[in-house]
């Protein structure tokens, strides 16, 4: 399946990147290799992982605080990933 992400998911994603690059060199790639494993899952079984409304699911990160925020098109079959939302975030908080 075909994932396409917002460009509000990658300014988040960058964002997370800069913040754990600067506490310690390599934790920032290690963010995204972590973000990368989660969005393979997320395209092989993408309705495994928790609904948050009819629309929108979210794929917790193993490793850091973070859930990664989609929705499922049916036509044309694709995820568009929407956010990347710490998950101290006010839970809607992504939605703006």
């Amino acid at each position: 399946m075909k994932i396409g992400i917002l460009p509000k998911a990658e300014e988040d994603l960058e964002h997370a990147f800069d913040h754990y690059e600067s506490q310690r060199v390599g934790l920032g790639k290690v963010l995204i290799e972590e973000f990368r494993r989660a969005v393979d899952q997320i395209r092989e079984h993408p309705r495994a992982w928790q609904a948050m409304d009819e629309t929108y699911r979210r794929c917790r990160l193993h490793r850091f605080p973070y859930g990664i925020v989609y929705r499922i098109e049916t036509d044309p079959e694709e995820i568009i990933i929407v956010s990347m939302m710490h998950l101290s975030q006010r839970p809607g908080a992504w939605r703006g």
